[in-house]
């Protein structure tokens, strides 16, 4: 088991920087993040910029319905910072290499005949976007790559938490299961604020089990959590004061904690220490005296706007978001009901899960839900699982309800595995079209200057709604120093007026498996400018779904070849491939799903009279 255990401890990072790889891009709710890490990188922090120009910085032209805290955006620019400069000074841009998610290909759209050839031009190509770094995608995955890094550090230090307090043989189901859930992994390297907050909770969760080798006594390291926790919801999620009230209800009523010595205590140190970094950086940041987490309180719970983006059902969480994060269903089926049944293991389940799930119960309360504003208590879930899965294994031998739990445990954890890694990771990396098209319209500007014998001068672009949603960053544009310009205005009057749409050589709209449709950009565009000429010089498909394949019916998977090539080359292919036609053989009986895909946005190119 320790060999095992060691495994699984390499696989859960490389997991993570596998999901990067294949989806290096961003929706919007991770833009303010992604887009403040650009600009901190680009431009600096704008307290320390002469002559601030506000129209450089994203926050300031699209300040989203709350403000977020840009800490963690100032902490990724920080630390890419010197491994951009490292990396320039041992190989110059310009010098070596190319990227291998660069501006100029975009393998999604490409044919198999077009796409790398193999593992070798893979390598090569990574070999290149490592010590460059030169391209604003690759700087994009540097960021995240680093987000991913923090969150993988974290989880391994819980995991090694678990394994000094309940054994290898439970820390390594842990490690198995954690691994094997498809959000936490993709996600892990995804620059939201839960994402930034998540690193400190499990951090703050692994000081709350019972490991007698390296604390200093069990009220320190009580302190020590809840001061974690505490300063993760200042800075980061506000949601988390309600776990950090469920925590020290439990801690107090146990007696684990003392009321004053350690809740008081880590709760003011935590309040006065979170709220000077968040107000500090923030006031700098957005030019006002600001507690950005104190504004979303206030917008989302007190003025209940975040009905605004749906309201779900009191159970959601349970029945939806826990299910689906958990990911495989035996966990919550036969290994959490068996570690509470059990003596040996019901001690330590109850701290894992009373506090965790009263978070969730109290949590529900807010009509409008979301999957990650729950994450934090995954570790602790996953954990209790584990003490489940643990007994079972060790009790293989002494029962047959044992042995053949334990056994569909394994069978079940594969099986999740390999749902995360084919089928949910390629269909996820499928749906950032805004991305592609951008790429795609580089490429195709790029290649008609190259058809004319000339050098590629800039053009103005048009970021239609859709694709601002679905992957567009700042880190994916090109520089304005090199002639490009990019708009994303949104007001409707605006879009009505003909000189808007005039200084445009290309526009990215939404598109269809209809050809007639236009959406509402592109109609406004043809009633400004009717007389004016567009061509559509790209499409770009987009995930729509997923197919179940029947035994008997072949498989296609253009969608997952493409994607995978962008990685790996056809040896890629080929081995997803084999993997997926033996797993539909021998573990599914023929049964299979695969991507859908239809049409979601399309370049239009401007045709202008010589």
């Amino acid at each position: 088991m320790r060999h095992v255990f060691t495994f699984l401890a390499i696989l859960l990072p490389t997991l993570i920087f596998l999901h990067l790889l294949v989806a290096p891009y961003t929706k919007v709710e991770e833009s303010f993040h992604v887009q403040a890490t650009h600009d901190i990188l680009v431009h600096g922090f704008p307290a320390d910029t002469p002559d601030l120009d506000h129209s450089n910085y994203d926050h300031f032209a699209f300040p989203g319905a709350v403000p977020r805290t840009a800490i963690g955006a100032v902490i990724l620019a920080k630390l890419s910072r010197p491994v951009i400069a490292l990396s320039n000074a041992i190989n110059p841009p310009g010098i070596a290499g190319g990227s291998l998610y660069s501006n100029g290909t975009d393998h999604l759209n490409l044919s198999e005949a077009e796409a790398p050839s193999g593992i070798a031009v893979a390598l090569a190509k990574f070999s290149n976007y490592l010590p460059t770094l030169s391209n604003g995608a690759d700087r994009q995955i540097l960021a995240r790559a680093i987000l991913g890094l923090y969150n993988a550090f974290a989880l391994l230090v819980y995991a090694r938490g678990v394994r000094r307090s309940f054994g290898v043989v439970v820390a390594t189901w842990y490690l198995a299961f954690q691994g094997s859930q498809f959000h936490l992994i993709y996600y892990a390297s995804r620059p939201l604020s839960n994402m930034f907050a998540f690193g400190l909770t499990t951090l703050a969760m692994r000081y709350l089990l019972p490991d007698s080798m390296i604390r200093i006594g069990r009220s320190g390291d009580c302190r020590l959590s809840l001061l974690l926790l505490t300063m993760a919801g200042v800075i980061f999620r506000s949601e988390l004061a309600v776990l950090v009230a469920t925590q020290t209800l439990f801690l107090l009523i146990t007696r684990q904690a003392r009321f004053f010595q350690d809740a008081v205590y880590a709760g003011l140190l935590g309040l006065v220490v979170g709220l000077f970094a968040t107000v500090f950086t923030d006031s700098l940041f957005w030019d006002r005296l600001l507690w950005p987490e104190l504004d979303a309180f206030l917008f989302n719970v007190v003025s209940g706007q975040s009905s605004e983006w749906g309201i779900d059902p009191w159970y959601f969480y349970f029945l939806n978001a826990l299910p689906r994060l958990l990911l495989n269903p035996l966990t919550y089926l036969i290994a959490l009901p068996v570690a509470l049944r059990q003596p040996a293991t019901r001690q330590p389940a109850i701290p894992l899960l009373v506090p965790s799930l009263a978070f969730v119960a109290l949590y529900s309360v807010i009509p409008h839900k979301e999957w990650r504003f729950i994450i934090y208590v995954i570790p602790s879930l996953t954990t209790a699982a584990s003490l489940g899965a643990g007994y079972l294994w060790t009790h293989r031998s002494r029962s047959l309800f044992a042995r053949i739990a334990s056994h569909f445990l394994v069978l079940s954890t594969l099986a999740s595995f390999l749902l995360s890694n084919l089928v949910l990771l390629p269909a996820s990396a499928a749906n950032y079209p805004g991305a592609h098209a951008l790429n795609l319209l580089h490429r195709h500007h790029n290649q008609a200057a190259a058809g004319a014998d000339s050098q590629p001068n800039g053009a103005s672009v048009y970021l239609g709604n859709l694709a601002c949603q679905t992957g567009v960053t700042r880190f994916l544009q090109q520089p304005a120093t090199l002639g490009w310009h990019y708009d994303k205005t949104e007001d409707e009057a605006t879009k009505s007026l003909g000189t808007f749409w005039d200084k445009f050589d290309y526009i990215l709209v939404e598109a269809s498996a209809d050809p007639e449709y236009k959406d509402s950009d592109e109609t406004q565009l043809r009633d400004a400018l009717p007389d004016s000429i567009w061509e559509t010089a790209e499409t770009v498909n987009g995930f729509a779904g997923i197919s179940i394949l029947r035994p008997g019916s072949p498989a296609d998977g253009a969608a997952e070849r493409k994607l995978l090539s962008m990685v790996g080359g056809h040896r890629a292919v080929n081995l997803y491939e084999q993997l997926r036609d033996s797993v539909r053989k021998v573990v599914l009986r023929g049964w299979w799903v695969e991507l859908k895909m239809r049409p979601k946005l399309k370049v239009l190119k401007r045709v202008r009279g010589n």
